[in-house]
């Protein structure tokens, strides 16, 4: 049995998903019930999980998901009521990633973009919007230099990237030359040759055997903080 406060909540909930796709802030779902504080719906939503009526998506900030409505709330069968027709239950349709959806995702330090420095481990993850990823699994980097910057890329941004062992032919990449030192470039070949491209004038492009460079990804998206 959920209390008024937790049915409405459910009910609002289930309504914003199926309008968006986008599961409602806790600021919308306090002023909806009109409660004073953020802290009624933490309660709400922790019991509504712990009475299997809902759960929170993992990775994401604002991702809600009702795994079913109370009973009081399900449409009439046939033997309950002779004069209402079951309806057949469309298929369900696949919700779209909400645009401020958050996943975080591996943030593996800083990369050149200038000449090559040492790859750094995991030590930390860095929240992204869903809108700026695309299929597949991506990590960040953060961006050291200016090499890039007539592709948009400045010193200090992240880099977002999706993990790749190939390129095509002018596509931004993690290369990774030696074993052991990272850059961000165009990638081209020249017949037994890699030639990584900067994007900016005062760079030369840097060339080197292909069995030394290794693609570690591709440039999905970059994110950029302003202080």
């Amino acid at each position: 049995m959920l209390t008024a406060k937790q049915h409405e909540l459910l009910h609002f909930i289930q309504e914003r998903l199926d309008a968006s796709g986008i599961s409602p802030s806790f600021e919308e779902m306090k002023e909806a019930l009109g409660l004073k504080s953020k802290s009624g719906i933490h309660r709400l939503i922790s019991a509504l999980e712990e009475r299997g009526f809902l759960r929170r998506l993992p990775n994401r900030a604002r991702a809600l998901e009702v795994l079913k409505l109370p009973d009081a709330a399900k449409p009439k069968t046939r033997s309950e009521s002779d004069n209402v027709v079951p309806l057949r239950k469309p298929a369900p349709a696949l919700k779209p990633i909400a645009a401020n959806d958050i996943i975080e995702v591996p943030l593996h330090g800083k990369i050149a973009a200038g000449v090559p420095i040492e790859a750094f481990e995991d030590y930390n993850r860095l929240a992204v919007p869903a809108a700026l990823l695309g299929a597949g699994e991506h990590y960040a980097l953060e961006v050291s230099g200016d090499s890039m910057v007539e592709a948009g890329i400045f010193d200090g941004d992240y880099a977002l990237i999706q993990k790749a062992s190939t390129a095509r032919e002018g596509d931004i990449v993690v290369a990774l030359v030696d074993g052991q030192d990272a850059t961000l470039k165009y990638f081209h070949r020249e017949g037994r040759m890699v030639r990584l491209d900067p994007a900016n004038s005062a760079y030369e492009p840097q060339r080197y055997e292909a069995d030394r460079v290794m693609v570690q990804g591709r440039l999905s998206g970059l994110l950029r903080r302003y202080h």
